[in-house]
């Protein structure tokens, strides 16, 4: 399918360089063309540039293609979010109502809710029963923007379940279109069974689970919530270090509940990004300065669980990229909306609106592996874009936190 999309008001995050991503004071330029044209053809972005340049351009003569006017929108990189959960049975509605009540989200996991409560649920529930349910939140985020996920397993558990959760994910990377990368994180929780044994769990999880995973080539990443109450610092260098050996490269869970040591081990071995880190101070700023690791901060989880927030506006200031996800989850951040999490960036972390553009595009894109397709407006990337509606600035866009600002998002050239 050919597409030319004209009249654009804004074309936004145009790239000539392929960047892969964007960090410190560069975040707050956000380049742009207005009234410009975007082609389309085989799935790729084929060409861009102003209006008043189309007419010279040889490559539409003769050529059959659909053309979407866009007066008075912008159009810019479908979002790339690069953590979630979303692979679950069921909800947790009941958790949040005790949360209501007072109870932390460290007490409601010590009574058998939180992870532990999705683990029995999933552990219970079929193949086709969670690609059925994954699928109608697959289609929730793309008609919200995301055209890129990655997807954590880390609700099985056991061998059995985690590999079940990674085929679900296998199974939804051939029927979405979006760009699917999968984590396997069976360090997510301690079964209760382990209570008082963690050490026989991580050797589980070291000695079968890794091996089957790598084996059956099931997950792209690999993560643990290193973190006070789960996993320590040694235990997340040994799963680590276990999965470096199968190829699989890092993600890390860290410093969402106290100074955990997840960032130094993260960056140790040389983690595609550290995510979470409300708890991030100057050590913690100065190895990721050092590191080609990426923040990634997933403010609905602190929304939603009235944490403190990630210090962004530190992080940006010191030099460091920074990348924000949705944590899309049952039991701490049931949304997958990337605009609220613009939003909550703009809010909550003082990011300005060119910042949080970058965190959800290039920088999103980078945390997930696929900066060289996605995350930008570039001549030879996916054409995984949004046509905006009619709106008056890209301010706007974190701007209006309760409404839908997307009127079409089109996936790998199709609309």
């Amino acid at each position: 399918m050919r597409i030319l999309i004209k009249n654009i008001k804004e074309l936004l995050q145009t790239d000539d360089t392929l960047k892969p991503k964007v960090a410190g004071t560069e975040m707050a330029s956000l380049p742009t063309i207005k009234d410009a044209y975007l082609f389309i053809e085989g799935g790729l972005i084929k060409d861009f540039g102003k209006m008043s340049d189309l007419m010279d351009r040889d490559f539409i003569n003769g050529l059959d293609y659909r053309v979407i006017d866009a007066s008075g929108r912008m159009v810019m990189p479908a979002f790339c979010d690069s953590h979630t959960h979303l692979v679950y049975d069921g909800s947790r509605e009941i958790e949040y109502i005790d949360k209501i009540r007072g109870l932390s989200y460290e007490e409601i996991a010590k009574r058998g809710g939180g992870i532990l409560n999705s683990a029995r649920r999933l552990q219970n529930a079929t193949e086709e029963e969670l690609v059925e349910q994954a699928m109608v939140r697959m289609e929730e985020i793309r008609m919200l923007g995301t055209g890129a996920v990655e997807i954590k397993s880390g609700y099985g558990l056991t061998t059995e379940s985690e590999l079940k959760m990674l085929r679900v994910i296998k199974k939804l990377k051939e029927l979405s279109p979006l760009t699917i990368k999968a984590t396997f994180l069976g360090a997510h929780a301690v079964p209760a069974e382990y209570k008082k044994r963690q050490g026989d769990y991580v050797d589980l999880v070291i000695r079968e689970m890794i091996p089957m995973v790598a084996g059956e080539e099931l997950a792209d990443y690999i993560d643990v919530f290193c973190d006070r109450g789960f996993f320590t610092e040694e235990e997340t260098d040994r799963i680590l270090m276990a999965g470096v050996k199968h190829g699989l490269q890092p993600k890390i869970h860290a410093n969402e509940l106290d100074f955990s040591g997840g960032i130094q081990v993260g960056v140790k071995y040389n983690a595609l990004s550290v995510d979470h880190l409300e708890f991030t101070g100057e050590e913690e700023i100065r190895v990721l300065k050092e590191s080609s690791t990426m923040p990634t901060l997933l403010p609905g989880a602190a929304f939603f669980l009235e944490m403190e927030y990630p210090p962004a506006r530190k992080m940006i200031d010191s030099g460091l990229p920074v990348a924000m996800a949705s944590d899309y989850n049952p039991g701490s951040s049931p949304s997958g909306n990337m605009q609220l999490i613009m939003s909550l960036g703009c809010i909550k972390m003082k990011m300005i609106p060119e910042e949080v553009i970058h965190a959800v595009t290039i920088n999103g894109a980078y945390a997930m592996g696929v900066e060289n397709e996605l995350g930008t407006i570039a001549r030879g990337k996916k054409a995984n874009v949004i046509i905006t509606k009619e709106i008056p600035t890209y301010a706007f866009l974190p701007y209006a936190y309760g409404s839908n600002k997307v009127e079409q998002v089109i996936v790998n050239g199709m609309m």
